[in-house]
């Protein structure tokens, strides 16, 4: 999202928790505060004087039971907006995002929405970003593919076509969005240019390593034992959310709602990941 506004001509100023991580900003032309989830007066010094924020969540996915670490950082941002009072706000929560149960680790965005529902009664214009499944969670597929040739696969059945969203369609969209005037709140479903099943996924991961993938069901009760031995106490939010999008309950919620397309493919998306991956 920074990078689509910079981009584009405006003033950008970067929140960023970590001082060492703030010289690539500023030499791409931002401006640089620091300020953490449980700082409200820098979150609102950061956001003061701002005609938009974009705001998230810090990525947790071993959340503890009950969510405190989501509740505490919603109420934070909640203080530190109504504050601070810019224009508008963009917030980043997920397909599902509607949903007040049965979400998993959704939980933590659908909390965030929560939080912030009396934002428009401030006259600060809300924007609720509900993008589908990323596209760079296959970062976690390359290594046992490579290796193995097996893409194991959490979503079920492998015939069906999930909707999906590369990262950088999102950014462009938040982008786009905070440079609008509107009032009240809007809620905008992001999506891919096309659905892919995991057969269309392990194929087009084949095609990037160069070798044959095969999409593998892993079976729904050996989750728990292989979630918990990739270190994660609490592997329950991680199953109730593949188990929401297996059976359809976590999906766009349609309606009057705004729903754009991206452009990035996922053959473009495989390509830098694996890149990456080296």
């Amino acid at each position: 999202a920074a990078r689509a506004l910079l981009a584009g001509g405006h003033k950008v100023r970067a929140v960023l928790r970590d001082e060492t991580k703030a010289a690539q900003w500023r030499e791409c032309g931002a401006e640089v505060v620091i300020a953490s989830f449980e700082d409200t007066t820098a979150l609102t010094a950061a956001f003061s004087g701002m005609t938009g924020v974009f705001v998230m969540m810090a990525p947790n996915f071993a959340p503890q039971p009950g969510y405190p670490n989501a509740h505490a950082a919603a109420q934070v941002l909640k203080k530190a907006l109504s504050d601070a009072r810019p224009q508008r706000v963009a917030v980043l929560s997920s397909v599902g995002g509607q949903r007040e149960s049965g979400l998993g680790l959704i939980t933590q965005v659908h909390i965030l929405e929560e939080a912030l529902a009396g934002l428009p009664d401030l006259q600060i214009s809300t924007a609720i970003m509900r993008p589908a499944w990323f596209m760079e969670n296959s970062l976690w597929d390359i290594a046992p593919a490579r290796g193995t040739g097996v893409m194991p696969a959490f979503l079920q059945p492998l015939d069906r076509a999930y909707p999906m969203v590369a990262t950088e369609d999102i950014g462009r969209v938040v982008a786009r969005t905070l440079t609008q005037s509107w009032q009240g709140r809007r809620v905008i479903e992001i999506e891919g240019p096309q659905r892919y099943t995991q057969h269309d996924i392990a194929a087009l991961l084949g095609s990037a390593l160069q070798r044959e993938v095969q999409a593998r069901t892993v079976p729904r009760d050996q989750w728990e034992a292989l979630f918990q031995s990739q270190g994660t106490a609490w592997p329950a939010p991680r199953m109730e959310m593949l188990d929401g999008f297996n059976s359809g309950w976590i999906d766009f919620e349609g309606g009057a709602n705004e729903h754009v397309t991206g452009q990035t493919t996922f053959q473009t998306v495989l390509a830098e990941l694996v890149k990456r991956a080296g």
